[in-house]
């Protein structure tokens, strides 16, 4: 049997490779060959050309066929084009900014993307709604008319060795640096999912083991537990022995914050997966935590560049000159503000029990 993995050597792609070439596939991966990394063995093809370019894809190729197509880097709406009739089984990754509201939150009122948002939530359908969003709607569109059998996978954000886009940066390198305080916004109570790079690849290999379960569906994945960004924050925090003091501010002043918020409102990004978890078993086969760490561990011995390519995407100027100036200015604003008395103070009503709650009627219980 023979596979062809379009990437390869991103977050995802050597786990996918290594779980194919576990259930007795030959691989060959499609990529620049910009990228090679270690966990590509190496018995593994690669077949170096432009997968955004149609003709440098298919010249590539030849006349080439393949029992298995995972197309998880480039032009994916062209790829699937081109691999009609080249493959007998067709996977696919996409992206969650498919869903109306995620990256623009406020074409519902109130804002907010819904919460938990499933695969038949509705998709972006106007570009002015969110352009990126509709490009990746009308290619989900195009990969099940080219291959109806198709299994496509909408990705939340990726972590883990590899990642382009290092959001876990923003807190390691704060920490490196000797930070002792972060910014986030709102008490860091935002919910926003994510997908360890192993388990997201786990999800796609379930349905290389059950083509028919997952003949012509469409999956949410991510992690099974949503951590809040504060959780984030300090899991990061633990994994380096380190403690951060959180600073929080209305997210209109969390401006150092945004490259972690990954969106302009701190509403909610929490998908359901229960579709994937019934059709296809998913269950974590590592746990959020476990894969911050390991990510927390490739970031410490493999830093960004300062400066480089990875903080420019980040877009996380690291200022904090900046940052203990806005810092001074709220902690001043709050040593203003005096107490308030109410004539009868609110509580959290006589159905909250827990601490500063209602108490126990008597001292004993029988």
């Amino acid at each position: 049997m023979n596979a062809l993995v379009i990437g390869g050597t991103g977050p995802t792609g050597h786990f996918i490779v290594n779980g194919l070439r576990a259930r007795g596939y030959r691989v060959a991966i499609l990529h620049t060959g910009n990228h090679e990394i270690d966990e590509i063995p190496d018995d593994v093809e690669h077949i170096h050309t432009d997968p955004f370019d149609l003709d440098a894809f298919t010249a590539a190729l030849g006349t080439r066929r393949f029992d298995i197509c995972v197309a998880t880097y480039g032009r994916l709406r062209r790829i699937a084009e081109a691999m009609e009739g080249r493959c007998g089984r067709f996977l696919s990754v996409g992206g969650v900014p498919v869903y109306r509201g995620y990256m623009n939150p406020e074409v519902f009122s109130p804002a907010g993307l819904p919460v938990p948002t499933a695969e038949d939530a509705g998709l972006v359908e106007l570009p002015e709604d969110d352009e990126k969003g509709f490009r990746i709607a009308r290619t989900e569109q195009a990969v099940l008319e080219h291959h109806p059998t198709a299994a496509h996978f909408r990705y939340p954000y990726v972590y883990g060795p590899y990642q382009l886009v290092p959001r876990e940066w923003c807190v390691v390198r704060r920490i490196l640096d000797g930070r002792k305080q972060i910014i986030l916004p709102e008490d860091g109570l935002t919910l926003q999912h994510y997908g360890y790079a192993e388990n997201l690849a786990h999800a796609l290999l379930l349905a290389v083991d059950q083509p028919e379960a997952s003949c012509g569906q469409i999956y949410n994945c991510a992690d099974e537990e949503v951590l809040t960004l504060r959780q984030f924050t300090e899991v990061v925090a633990d994994c380096m022995d380190a403690t951060l003091e959180v600073v929080s501010m209305p997210y209109q002043w969390a401006i150092p914050a945004r490259p972690l918020m990954l969106q302009p409102l701190p509403t909610h990004r929490v998908l359901d997966i229960a579709k994937l978890k019934s059709d296809l078993g998913y269950r974590d086969v590592v746990s959020p935590r476990e894969g911050l760490r390991r990510s927390v561990e490739w970031l410490v011995a493999n830093p960004p560049e300062r400066g480089g390519r990875e903080e420019t995407v980040l877009q996380d100027p690291f200022d904090y000159a900046a940052e203990d100036a806005l810092i001074e200015q709220w902690q001043r604003l709050l040593g203003e503000l005096k107490p308030v008395e109410f004539a009868r103070e609110p509580g959290f009503t006589l159905s909250y029990s827990g601490p500063g709650g209602k108490k126990r009627s008597t001292a004993d219980f029988d």
